[in-house]
C-alpha cells in the first residue's frame, strides 16, 4: 500500500564540502527515487550542519575584510543553505526520476520558514556550538564587537553558541501540501527551517537559532497529514546498550518503551534522543502512524518491515512483546 512519507535526510546523506554533497545526492536520490517508484508521495527534509558553518565562516570573513558589510543574520545563513542543498538535491533527483522514465514528477525547493516562541526556554540556555573556533582572546573579541554568546567548545577552541527551540508552525506548509498533492517532489525545511517568531503586523523575524531538523521533519509530517515518517541515520536500526557486551538493535518501539530506554540514559542526548523523540511524538500523534529509524540505503527495506526501527503505539488487543517486536 503507498504511504505519504515525510523523509529526514541526515548529514551523511549530503556530505561535508560542495564536492562532497554534489556526489552524495547522487547516491541520496537512488534511495528516495526507489520510494517512489513504489508508490509513495514523498517530500523531503533535511539538515544543513556542515552547510551552514561554511556559509557563516565565509560571511564572517567578509565582514572582516569588509567591515562595512556588517554582520550576517543566523537566519540569512540559513536561507543561503536552503538553497544550495537544495540546487544539488532537486537536480540529483530530478535526473534520477528522467533516467528511470518518470518524465511527469517536477522537483522543487521551497525556502522554509518554521515558526519558533521567542520566549523558549532555550534561548535561556544555548546549547548549539556553530561557526569557526576562535582562540581565547579572538572569542572575547568577537563577543565586544557581536555581542554574541561564546564559550569553549570541549577543549577544541571558542565557539558561537546559539539556542535550540522548539518548532511550533511550518509557516509554508500549505505550499507545501499542495505542491505535494499536485505530483511535485518538494524539498523543503532545510536545517530544520529557518527559524521566525511572529512581531506586530504579521511580521516574522529571523532568530539567531538552530531548530532540532528531526523535530521540524516530525511537525512537518503532522501538518501534511503524513502515514510515516522516516528518520534517516548512521545506524541501520536503534540500540540500546550500545557499542557495550550486551548491545541489542531493536526491530521495533512502543512510546512507552522509549521513553523507559530514554530515561535509562540509552541514547546519546545530540545524537540518537532526538531523533526517539520525534519519533514518538509523531507515531502518538495518530492512529496508525509509524515512524522508522534507519539507514538511507534501507529505507525501502525499512517501509516492507525488514529492518530498520519502527516506532508506533500498540494495537489494542495485541500482546505487549508481539507489538514490539523481536530484539535482534
Amino acid at each position: 500500500m503507498s504511504k505519504r512519507i515525510v523523509i529526514a535526510l541526515g548529514g551523511n546523506a549530503l556530505g561535508n564540502t560542495l564536492p562532497e554533497q554534489a556526489e552524495a545526492v547522487k547516491i541520496t536520490a537512488k534511495a528516495i527515487v526507489d520510494l517512489i517508484e513504489d508508490g509513495n508521495q514523498v517530500v523531503v527534509a533535511h539538515g544543513n550542519g556542515p552547510q551552514v558553518g561554511i556559509i557563516n565562516n565565509a560571511m564572517s570573513a567578509l565582514q572582516r575584510e569588509d567591515p562595512s558589510q556588517g554582520d550576517t543574520p543566523l537566519s540569512v545563513c540559513g536561507a543561503m543553505s536552503q538553497a544550495y542543498i537544495g540546487y544539488d538535491l532537486q537536480n540529483a533527483l530530478r535526473e534520477e526520476l528522467l533516467d528511470r522514465g518518470i518524465r511527469n514528477m517536477p522537483v522543487c525547493s521551497i525556502v522554509t520558514q518554521v515558526e519558533v516562541d521567542p520566549k523558549d526556554p532555550a534561548f535561556d540556555h544555548p546549547t548549539k556550538p556553530i561557526g569557526k573556533f576562535m582562540s581565547e582572546e579572538e572569542a572575547m573579541a568577537y563577543t565586544e564587537r557581536t555581542g554574541y554568546l561564546v564559550r569553549e567548545d570541549a577543549g577544541r577552541g571558542w565557539r558561537r553558541y546559539v539556542a535550540s527551540p522548539k518548532p511550533k508552525h511550518i509557516i509554508e506548509a500549505g505550499a507545501i501540501r499542495a505542491l505535494s498533492e499536485d505530483g511535485h517532489l518538494v524539498i523543503c525545511c532545510g536545517g530544520g527551517g529557518i527559524p521566525v517568531y511572529r512581531t506586530e503586523k504579521n511580521h516574522l523575524k529571523g532568530a539567531a537559532a538552530v531548530i532540532d531538523k528531526d523535530f521540524a521533519s516530525e511537525l512537518l509530517a503532522e501538518q501534511l497529514n503524513a502515514d510515516m515518517l522516516i528518520i534517516l541515520t548512521a545506524v541501520e536500526k536503534v540500540a540500546i546498550n550500545f557499542r557495550k557486551e550486551n548491545e541489542q538493535w531493536l526491530s521495533s518501539m512502543t512510546p512507552e518503551d522509549a521513553r523507559r530506554y530514554a530515561e535509562e540514559g540509552q541514547f546519546a542526548p545530540g545524537s540518537m534522543l532526538p531523533k526517539v523523540e520525534a519519533a514518538v511524538k509523531f507515531a502518538e500523534s495518530k492512529t496508525g502512524r509509524q515512524a522508522l529509524i534507519t539507514l538511507l540505503e534501507k529505507a525501502r527495506d525499512g517501509i516492507a518491515g525488514k529492518t530498520g526501527t519502527i516506532v508506533q503505539m500498540q494495537e489494542a488487543g495485541v500482546p505487549e512483546r508481539e507489538a514490539v517486536g523481536a530484539l535482534s
